[in-house]
This record gives C-alpha cells, sequence and structure tokens, in this order.
C-alpha cells in the first residue's frame, strides 16, 4: 500500500532536516513524505528536486579517479595505475582527502559538481591488455583492496557521520575486456570469485568507507551483473550500511537491447530492482524512458511500492549522509573544501615521485649536473603531459623536457620528438595546412578527460568532453602547390596521428571536413587517429573515427560521405618521408653526454576504455627510436610514460637503464627529473607482472587464473619484470624473519638500509603452500609497507594478518573459507621473485574431510579441475551451470568424493536446449524446473557419462530436451558397479545446449 505523503508542513524543521536525528529516522520521515511518483524519479541518475519539500535536484555519479574529472581545471594526479606502483596506502588515502575536498570547493562554486563519486576502480589487472587498466590499481586483490581503502577513505572523511564525498567502487565484478564488453560472459569458478575477484571488492566494503558499487557492462556465468545475485549473497552481507547501487551508462537499456536477456524493459528494470540496482545511469538526463518503465513494472505487478521504497531509502541515506539536508550551517569543518592549495601541488609532485619504477641500471642512474653538460630528451612524449578520459583539465603541466630544461638550463637540453617528417601529395598538388594567420582565433583549450556514464546536469553548459564538438571555425586542409610539412606518430597496428606545424592535430569535425584543429587527441571516439591503406597509386588515408576514406573535395580534405549507404574510395596520396624520426633522435644523441628517450602511450590511442590491446609490444616506431639512441651514445636511458607494461625485453637487455611511470599527472615531468637526478632515490613497485611476450598471456576472455595460470600468482613462466619489482638508488639488507600464530599471523623482520643514500624500501610479506592438496599461488601477497629509511638506519616491522586471509582459500568440496592443516612458509622480500628471508608456520587440525557426495551431492559448479567447459547462468535470478564451450566435449574432475559403504543410483539435473529451440524462460525464477524422466526412455544425443579415475564407467545418462535452457530435468540412473570410499569422480559432457546443475547419490 503506498503511504499518503504529507502535504502539510507543520513544523518548519521537519525530522529529516534534524542532524541530531539517527540517520534512518531522518530518511525514513523523508520518504513518507514522498509522493510514489517522487520516489520514483528519484530512481533515475539525474533525480529532479522536490520543491515543496526545498530538496534540490541530485546527479549520482562524478568521476574522481585521480582528481576531479570532467568538471573543468582541478589537481591532476598520476593515474590509478601509477598511484598502485606507489605501494603506499598512506600516500593514497591523502590524495583521496585531496580530490574528496577539491570536489567540495568546486561544488561550492558549481552545483554541477557531484559529491556521489565513481571512484575507485577495483577491477584487477588480471590481463595487461585490457583498454583500461590505467583505472586499476594493481594485479593482486590483497594490494587492490588495501589501496581501495585508503582511496576510499580520504574520499569519505574522517567524521563519524557526514561524508566529504560518497565513494562508489567500480566495477562489479569480473570485468578485464573491452571487445565486446556488453555482451561477453566471464566464466569465473566459485574459488576464482571468492579468492580473486570478490576479495578486491571486500576490504574496502568491510572498512566502511564505500557508499556502493557500479556493476559491470559484462555478464558473469551467463547473467549480467546488473541483476547479479551476488550483490545480495555477498556484497550486502560485508556491512550493515545502506549500500548504493549504480548502473553503468546505458547498461540498463542492454539487457533487452543488447543481451537480449529480457524481453521487455519493463521485466529487466524490474529485474534489476530485485537484485538491488538503486540508480539507473540510462538515455543521459532524459530520464523518461527510465521512470516510464518502472512504472510499467509497476502496473505488471513485476514489482510493488515496497520495492521502489528500498532503493529509494538507500539514495536518501547516502544523500543524508552527504549533509543535504542539514541546515546549510551545519556542515561540519570536515567537509570545508580545498582547491589546487599548495599541498595538493605538493601532494601531486610527491605521488608522482613515488609511482616512478626503476625497472633497470646498470650504473647510469642517477645522471649527475657536473658530468652531464648536455642531455638530450627525445621521444614522442618527451615533451608532453598526457591526460586520460579520467583526467581532470590540467591548472599546470610540467613534461620532462620542460622540467629539464628548467634544472640545467635551457641550452643544455637537445630535444626531438622523434616523430617522422611527412609529406602528403594528391594528384592535384601537396597537402596543405592554411597560414597561421588563417586559422582565425586562438588554440581551443584540449578537451581531455573522459567518463563513464552521463554528464553534469544542464547539457548546454556541459564540461564532459564526451559532449564536445570539433572545432569548425578553423579553415580544412587545402591542396596546392606548396607542401606543409606534418609530424607523424605511429602509435602501434598503424594507428597514426598527424600534427601540423602550430602544434595542433588534424582532426575531423561533424562536418567531415579535416582541419588542424585539435589541441591533442580525445574524445569519447577519437576523431585524430588515422591509417594509410596501400593503393596502386600511394595510399588511401582512412580516418579511424569515421571510418570513412579522406578525399580531396572542391579543393579541401574531407572524409568521403557514404552514398546509399556504400563506402566511397577516397583519394590517393603518396607520402614523401622529409626526415625520418630516428634520424633526427640520433643527431640529438649525438651531441649529447646523456640520453634520456621518454616513448609509451597516448591514454587515449591503442588501449583505453571501449578498446583493448592486441599485443604488449612498443610501437615499432618507437623501438626505432631508443635504437638509434643508443646506437649514437651508449648512455641511453629509456623511460616507458604508459598507462600499461610492455614486453621490451630487447630493451631490458641492451640499455642501461630503463624506467617505468605511468602518466603522471601535472607534476610528471618534474618527477622524473627529481628521479633521474637523484634528488629521489625510486621506490615504485610494480603492481601487475611484465611478461616477456604476448605467447606467456592466455585469451583475454579466459578469466580462470588458476587453470591458465595468469598473473603473478599463478604463472609458471619466467616474466620480464616480477609484481612487485622495483630498483633503487641505495641497497637494503634483510634480517631474520620470525612468525608467530595466535588469533592472527604476527610477522616480524629487520630491514636495513645497507647503501649509499637515504630512500624508501617497500617491504612484502608473502605466504606459500608447498605441497597443498590443490592448486594454491606459487605466493602470495598478504602483507607489505613502504618505509622510508636512512643511509644505514635499520627497522624492525611487524605485521599482523588474520590467518584465513594469509592462508585459506575457498574449499569447493564444502562450500566454505578453510586453512588446510600443515606447513606454510612466509617469506619477506623486494619482489614477488625477489625473497630475503622465510620462516614456517604449521596450522594444526584434522585432515581435511573428503566430499560427503551421499548427503551433498555436486553442484556441477564446484568442480576441481575442468576442461571445454564455461560457466553459465542455472537461473535468470541466481545459481550456476556448467556448458560444454562452443559446443566441445567438457570434462570435469572432482577430487577425493566420498561414496561412504556404496552408491546404487544417482540422479542428473540438467537442462537441454536443442538447435532451433526458443529461449524457454521455464523456471527462471527458480533454481529447477522440469520432472523426474527415466534415463531409457530418451534417445537424443546429449549425454553425461561419469567414470572413475581408473576408467570404470559408472553410468551414461541420456539427457532428453527439455524446451529451454533454464528447463531443469531430472534423470534417474542406476550404478551397476557402485562406487565406494573415497575416489575422484571424472564427468564428460556431450551436446552443444546442454546445461548440468548438479548429481545426486544414493544407495
Amino acid at each position: 500500500m503506498t503511504r499518503p505523503p504529507f502535504r502539510d508542513q507543520p513544523s518548519p524543521d521537519p525530522p529529516f532536516r534534524d542532524p541530531r536525528l539517527p540517520v534512518r529516522t531522518r530518511v525514513e520521515d523523508l520518504l513518507a513524505r514522498l509522493t510514489l511518483d517522487e520516489r520514483i524519479a528519484m530512481l533515475h541518475q539525474y533525480a529532479p528536486g522536490v520543491e515543496r519539500l526545498g530538496l534540490a535536484p541530485f546527479r549520482t555519479g562524478q568521476e574522481a579517479l585521480h582528481g576531479v574529472a570532467w568538471m573543468g581545471p582541478a589537481t591532476v594526479f598520476p593515474q590509478a595505475v601509477g598511484l598502485g606502483a606507489t605501494w603506499n596506502p598512506e600516500l593514497v588515502r591523502r590524495v583521496g582527502e585531496a580530490v574528496g575536498r577539491e570536489a567540495r570547493a568546486m561544488r561550492a562554486r558549481d552545483p554541477r559538481v557531484g559529491l556521489n563519486v565513481w571512484s575507485p576502480t577495483v577491477n584487477l589487472l588480471r590481463d595487461p591488455r585490457w583498454g583500461r587498466n590505467e583505472e586499476g590499481y594493481a594485479e593482486d586483490p590483497y594490494l587492490t583492496s588495501a589501496l581501495a581503502t585508503a582511496y576510499t577513505r580520504g574520499l569519505r572523511g574522517d567524521h563519524p557521520e557526514r561524508w566529504r564525498t560518497a565513494p562508489v567502487l567500480k566495477h562489479w565484478l569480473a570485468h578485464n575486456n573491452e571487445t565486446d564488453r556488453d555482451t561477453t560472459s566471464s566464466s569465473v569458478r566459485p574459488r576464482v570469485l571468492h579468492e580473486y575477484d570478490l576479495a578486491a571488492f571486500r576490504g574496502a566494503v568491510r572498512a566502511g568507507a564505500v557508499a556502493g558499487v557500479m556493476p559491470a557492462y559484462n555478464l558473469v556465468n551467463g547473467r549480467p551483473n546488473h541483476v547479479s545475485p551476488y550483490l545480495r549473497e555477498h556484497l550486502r552481507t560485508w556491512t550493515d550500511q545502506e549500500l548504493v547501487v549504480c548502473s553503468d551508462a546505458g547498461a540498463p537499456s542492454n539487457l533487452v537491447d543488447s543481451e537480449h536477456y529480457f524481453d521487455t524493459h519493463e521485466e529487466a528494470i524490474a529485474a534489476a530492482l530485485r537484485a538491488g540496482v538503486d540508480s539507473f545511469t540510462d538515455h543521459d538526463q532524459d530520464a523518461s524512458k527510465t521512470l516510464a518503465r518502472v512504472r510499467g513494472a509497476l502496473e505488471r505487478g513485476l514489482i510493488d511500492a515496497s520495492t521502489v521504497d528500498t532503493a529509494v531509502r538507500r539514495l536518501l541515506a547516502m544523500r543524508c549522509a552527504l549533509g543535504e539536508f542539514d541546515d546549510p550551517g551545519g556542515q561540519p569543518r570536515e567537509c570545508d573544501g580545498a582547491f589546487d592549495t599548495p599541498a595538493h601541488r605538493a601532494l601531486a609532485l610527491e605521488a608522482a615521485e613515488q609511482a616512478v619504477v626503476l625497472l633497470t641500471n646498470d650504473g647510469l642512474l642517477p645522471l649527475s649536473e657536473s658530468a652531464v653538460r648536455t642531455l638530450a630528451v627525445v621521444g614522442p612524449l618527451a615533451d608532453e603531459c598526457k591526460l586520460d578520459w579520467y583526467s581532470g583539465s590540467l591548472i599546470r603541466r610540467s613534461s620532462p623536457r620542460e622540467a629539464l630544461a628548467e634544472r640545467l638550463g635551457a641550452d643544455r637540453v637537445v630535444f626531438a620528438d622523434g616523430l617522422d617528417t611527412v609529406r602528403l601529395r594528391t594528384a592535384a598538388g601537396w597537402v596543405r595546412v592554411p597560414d597561421a594567420a588563417a586559422e582565425g582565433r586562438g588554440p581551443a583549450e584540449a578537451a581531455e578527460g573522459e567518463g563513464e556514464g552521463e554528464g553534469p546536469a544542464e547539457a548546454a553548459g556541459s564540461l564532459n568532453p564526451a559532449h564536445a564538438a570539433g572545432r569548425t571555425d578553423l579553415p580544412p586542409l587545402t591542396v596546392g602547390d606548396t607542401p606543409t610539412d606534418l609530424s607523424l606518430a605511429d602509435w602501434g597496428g598503424g594507428v597514426l596521428t598527424l600534427r601540423a606545424p602550430s602544434g595542433r592535430y588534424l582532426t575531423v569535425a561533424e562536418d567531415g571536413f579535416v582541419r588542424a584543429a585539435a589541441e591533442q587527441p580525445g574524445g569519447w571516439v577519437v576523431q585524430e587517429t588515422f591509417t594509410l591503406e596501400a593503393h596502386p597509386d600511394g595510399h588511401l588515408l582512412r580516418h579511424l573515427g569515421t571510418g570513412g576514406y579522406v578525399c580531396v573535395a572542391a579543393g579541401a580534405l574531407k572524409v568521403a560521405e557514404r552514398d546509399g549507404g556504400e563506402e566511397r574510395t577516397g583519394t590517393a596520396f603518396r607520402l614523401e618521408v622529409v626526415e625520418r624520426g630516428e634520424d633526427a633522435v640520433a643527431r640529438a644523441a649525438a651531441r649529447a653526454d646523456a640520453v634520456v628517450v621518454v616513448a609509451g602511450n597516448d591514454p587515449h590511442i591503442g588501449g583505453r576504455e571501449t578498446e583493448d590491446r592486441t599485443t604488449l609490444a612498443l610501437p615499432a616506431q618507437q623501438q626505432r627510436l631508443w635504437r638509434a639512441a643508443h646506437a649514437a651514445n651508449p648512455r641511453t636511458a629509456l623511460v616507458l610514460t604508459s598507462s600499461y607494461p610492455y614486453a621490451v625485453a630487447e630493451a631490458a637487455d641492451a640499455l642501461p637503464a630503463l624506467l617505468w611511470t605511468a602518466h603522471g599527472g601535472q607534476a610528471a615531468g618534474t618527477a622524473l627529473a627529481r628521479v633521474l637526478f637523484g634528488d629521489v632515490s625510486p621506490a615504485g613497485r610494480l603492481p601487475q607482472t611484465w611478461y616477456a611476450s604476448d605467447h606467456d598471456l592466455p585469451d583475454p576472455l579466459d578469466y580462470d587464473i588458476i587453470a591458465s595460470r595468469a598473473t603473478y600468482l599463478y604463472f609458471d613462466g619466467a616474466p620480464l619484470f616480477p609484481f612487485g619489482h622495483g630498483l633503487s638508488y641505495t641497497a637494503f639488507a634483510y634480517g631474520e624473519l620470525s612468525v608467530r600464530r595466535e588469533t592472527d599471523l604476527t610477522v616480524e623482520c629487520e630491514v636495513t638500509n645497507s647503501g649509499p643514500c637515504d630512500g624508501d624500501e617497500v617491504v612484502q610479506i608473502y605466504a606459500s603452500a608447498p605441497g597443498s592438496r590443490v592448486p594454491l599461488p606459487h605466493r602470495r601477497l598478504i602483507a607489505h609497507r613502504r618505509v622510508w629509511l636512512r643511509r644505514g638506519e635499520r627497522a624492525r616491522l611487524f605485521f599482523t594478518v588474520p590467518v584465513e586471509d594469509a592462508l585459506g582459500f575457498w574449499d569447493v568440496a564444502h562450500g566454505r573459507w578453510t586453512v588446510d592443516p600443515g606447513a606454510y612458509e612466509i617469506h619477506a622480500g623486494a619482489s614477488s621473485a625477489d625473497l630475503r628471508a622465510t620462516a614456517t608456520v604449521t596450522v594444526e587440525g584434522p585432515p581435511p574431510a573428503p566430499r560427503p557426495v551421499p548427503r551433498r551431492g555436486l553442484e556441477a559448479a564446484d568442480y576441481d579441475a575442468a576442461d571445454g567447459i564455461v560457466l553459465v547462468d542455472r537461473a535468470k535470478v541466481r545459481g550456476d551451470a556448467v556448458a560444454c564451450r562452443d559446443d566441445a566435449v567438457g570434462r570435469l574432475l572432482f577430487r577425493a568424493c566420498d561414496f561412504g559403504a556404496g552408491v546404487t543410483s544417482m540422479t542428473v539435473e540438467a537442462a537441454y536446449e536443442t538447435a532451433g529451440a526458443g529461449n524457454d524462460d521455464a523456471g527462471a525464477g527458480n533454481d529447477t524446473a522440469g520432472a523426474e524422466d527415466d534415463a531409457a526412455g530418451a534417445g537424443n544425443d546429449a549425454t553425461v557419462e561419469v567414470h572413475l579415475a581408473d576408467g570404470t564407467t559408472l553410468a551414461t545418462v541420456t539427457i532428453p530436451p527439455t524446451g529451454g535452457r533454464y528447463a531443469y530435468t531430472t534423470v534417474r540412473a542406476a550404478l551397476p558397479t557402485p562406487p565406494a570410499g573415497v575416489r575422484d569422480l571424472h564427468i564428460t559432457l556431450r551436446g552443444g545446449g546442454l546445461r548440468l546443475a548438479r548429481l545426486g547419490f544414493s544407495g
């Protein structure tokens, strides 16, 4: 029954306005005053105000991954993966605090700035080819959780009741691919789910500084994350707090439009609300479609008003915690804003310094100002301060060239960007950029930053770069008698950018003309990238943003329009190389006492949101640059400034020094200069494995890190650089390691700075379980600390870790977290491969019990090992089943099955959807549906074969067509050779469309 609204206000201060009352009391009071329509309206990202109650409009979603994004100038900190490389939770907490304070300060002058921040990203960096690698902290769940906890604590603030901002973790769950990201399903077995993917979220949520989560676009085990039962079964069990679940942009519509998981949008939105989604980010600022779908779901009886109330209650609790309903004068000092302060600038520099990782060093570094009279600074990123899709606009910037010139003097720095200087010629003449005098107004500000979701409140004044249009006020490129030299950068895979002498990039606006008008590549669809395709008369120039070919039309360059839907061929261009970039680099290197080559990626190109990488290789043009520099001057250091790892074995072997840093924000150049010259001893550590080649990686869609042997946890090969690796200008000695087991593990170790200078060491504590009965990680990070030590200083460090966190795993045999008895090794060291001290700890207890098969049966998804299978949704609401991958033969292994005195019969619960059968939703709301059938009565080709390890066949069960993928039947079969005792059980599945849910045994 719908509550009647309170339309009269007998008191000027209703309870929901009283900050002295508990949040729950205030929320219930306000909820009761809202009409059903007003409550429904609050479910959209852009919730309107309620004037009669004095409620302002509210927007969920403010990007703030490494600074306030999309809303204009703000302090820009290093990318999240760079913050991950600091391995410093306290630093990351201070960065979160600064970002939260800037959000408050910016909101005070612009109400479009939101306080519900969609940050941080805690997806694990399982595969370095993921386009959004820059957004995560690490490949390890412990480190990711520690840094996410720190960042959210900073964003939230320390006030016991009022939140500075309300952080939302993204993207729930098992999301590491951009390719077909809204239709691919991550197959996640229970062990990977509990030990890896959930673990990254769990710590931050339990710490109490998280306001909610955002589901990811993908599916997990065949079910979209926006209707995931894990929101209820796991997430909401970790805290008593009212967490808010905000959908990703457009994802609610995807449930019908691209995923075809539901037939109607009313069914989809009802299912999402029941699963726990509270705020719907869909159709930008147009809430009408979402609200109509909610009303339709109510009218059809798919949900009732209480479902709406549950979601609105959570949203109101968040708004209340942000202080929105308090008197304006009642805001605690904790929530006061601060913007672009000296402290924030110093923090941006400190974070950028701590993020630099020294990969190799044969004594070239640190450089000496007295010995290096002339320094060559070369490469495509040597004079860049790149931003990414989730950056704010720069208030100030520092490129390596600028910082080194400021330090040494401009006359001591030789620069070459290493780009090829080229000219383009057509049959009608040379391609030319109109003279600068004809370019009209000055350069437009670069549109940097990007994001998930929808833009700020008023579209006309949107600061979201996804809404920015290309400039049309400048004249397009023309053809004529005199050429214009263009700078060509090849970012790999044939993806090119072309830059005019003015510094502007060639780009294409909505009118299709090619202009030198962009300050940087950017935008949701990048309009500044091209590729050359071979043609008998030279090359065709394809514009990647539109997919069309460039042609000459009325003397100007324009993307050819489609004619009746057919693609039109562009103009043939001949490419003349005026100078190779490597030649300019070699000249610069030969003039210098030392060389710094700065290479890497543009965060908007070749690996970004919507686009995965296909290779770990450094672009060929950049490889030629470091080779040319090194050939001309052996004192060459390569700095990789990138959002992700590269496979650079040749460079690592050939060069005397190799460094990596993520794009370091506004202070990146200054930080790098201070590290190169030894003001700061580098102490960044790799937050993910750097593999030697593409061949070391499994398929990007293989989320089973145990079976695929992925990440440092399971990788069996030799990485180029291991997880946790990073060198220093000083040295550290480790003393004896001791471990005590009481309620928790207490680890104690001694570390001494035994080198020539002060510096930070990152002490890393790992656990391993030699001889374990199940495949466990080679070693697992369980604790760490970044500690600064003066030269000669010694420190004794103590770590306390819960035993289950350090030594436990998910026991699929019994569906619980467990610690096996036995001996475990605890290691301390400088990386996952540089372990300096080891101690042993023993866990006492009874031996692990086998699977109680007659009592519990076997859930198909709880296998110990498998091949040729994929996990799928057992029903639309909850549960997993197993199917054959690509209609292949699937095999499952269940170890240590205890059949007791013996079992004589078996039941197989399965569904079989034959080719051509519709997607029958029968049983979608239940774990099973269907009746028991006799195995002898079926004669189709879907079978479940059960046998023992010695090859003894127990039964072959034929599964008849059941009428749909969710229509389960139970087939009983006798076991002529009854198994007894503890045996390993093997199951073979045959038949596309077969889904196995469970097996039962009796005797």
